[in-house]
């Protein structure tokens, strides 16, 4: 499976552990959908983390034309956690496929409790989990169950996929990734949920591609703070 396989939702959610790297994931997907032919917007609401922002990348994703929607103090010493009016247009307007990164834990899923019932009404959505096992609160399968109960409880919608996305940063290599599958078929396994994908760097995709199915390369943003986010 490619990404080519996947029938996006009108609306694609990313969820999970901080440092788990949804904002990188979420960014590759909307650029995937966008070269599809499908009118493409994408939301950072994470206001767990305002330092790590989807900004870096938004004067390239503009310049592709996907719509982008940040918190207004991006980038910024200002922290002020708000959700950007512009946010609930993404929501109601159905017009466009929407993808949203959203704040780690179920802190973070509180913020979004306002968009659920839109989102339940409209019922064409997806939820992933964003899983990296080598983050210190999700290194085992049931450790990260935990996290995704706590996560659904707090946001009111039920993840349906997850997505591997361990690494360790800038110190990542094949087997970093390969030692964590069978975690990820586990966790995948309890949940009756399934793996949707394992994300890898483009460069680490040719070297992978014959030994993980369904691997989703990307791109990394061009001014990462945090390489794990």
């Amino acid at each position: 499976m490619t990404f080519n396989d996947i029938t996006p939702k009108r609306i694609t959610l990313f969820m999970g552990h901080y440092g788990s790297g949804k904002t990188n994931i979420a960014i590759n997907y909307a650029e995937r959908i966008h070269e599809s032919g499908k009118p493409a917007a994408i939301a950072d609401l994470d206001i767990v983390n305002p330092y790590f922002r989807m900004k870096d990348s938004q004067e390239e994703m503009l310049r592709e034309g996907i719509e982008v929607v940040a918190l207004p103090f991006a980038g910024s010493n200002v922290d002020l956690p708000a959700l950007p009016s512009q946010a609930y247009s993404l929501v109601q307007n159905r017009s466009r496929y929407a993808v949203l990164d959203i704040g780690g834990d179920d802190r973070g899923a509180l913020a979004l409790g306002r968009f659920t019932p839109y989102i339940l009404e409209e019922n064409d959505f997806d939820v992933f989990f964003v899983a990296n096992f080598y983050r210190p609160l999700t290194q085992k399968p049931e450790d990260a169950m935990e996290v995704m109960h706590e996560i659904e409880s707090a946001c009111g919608l039920p993840f349906t996929g997850i997505i591997n996305n361990s690494n360790l940063g800038a110190e990542t290599n094949a087997e970093t990734v390969l030692r964590t599958q069978e975690r990820a078929e586990k966790l995948s396994e309890r949940c009756g949920l399934p793996l949707v994908f394992t994300s890898v760097t483009e460069e680490l995709a040719g070297e992978l591609r014959e030994r993980i199915p369904n691997l989703f390369p990307m791109h990394l943003q061009r001014r990462i703070f945090d390489p794990l986010n």
